[in-house]
């Protein structure tokens, strides 16, 4: 069963992040699909990864724009979602700053701006491996009240 009292301790708000991740990755299909990693999760933030592959290029021989957008919409999943509350896309909007090419690393790292009853807003820079801005995404987020991502683990954001 689980707890509606947020986790006051920044060890155990980081270990319900971690198991909000785990559970999330388990049946993530699309990001595995492209490759993803998560490289890091905290309780409002989550860094994720991606090489540009041949598949992924467009017919200017660079990166699909809506890839790059996929790999910032992960990181956003996962920041927004490690309360261990369902939280989805409310809505967001990127803007794609320079290309990414074949053998790029991607780097998306979400980090929370607001959080305020059932919305969020997060923001997500995508940096290649030269730490160049590839793309800037703000997303808006909505938690869907009192439904627990992972059993058992208190909810919420701690106060």
């Amino acid at each position: 069963m689980s707890t509606h009292a947020s986790p006051a301790d920044p060890i155990e708000a980081q270990r319900v992040a971690e198991a909000c991740r785990d559970l999330m990755w388990r049946d993530d299909r699309a990001s595995k699909a492209l490759g993803m990693q998560v490289l890091a999760i905290g309780p409002g933030s989550a860094t994720l990864a991606m090489t540009v592959r041949e598949d992924m290029l467009n017919g200017h021989d660079i990166c699909h724009g809506g890839l790059i957008t996929t790999l910032a919409d992960s990181a956003f999943a996962f920041a927004c979602n490690a309360y261990n509350e369902i939280t989805v896309a409310s809505g967001f909007d990127v803007n794609l700053i320079a290309a990414a090419r074949l053998g790029d690393v991607l780097t998306a790292s979400a980090t929370e701006v607001a959080k305020s009853g059932r919305t969020g807003v997060y923001d997500i820079a995508v940096l290649n491996q030269h730490g160049q801005r590839v793309a800037a995404f703000r997303g808006r987020s909505y938690t869907m009240k009192g439904k627990p991502l992972v059993e058992g683990l208190p909810m919420g954001k701690a106060r």
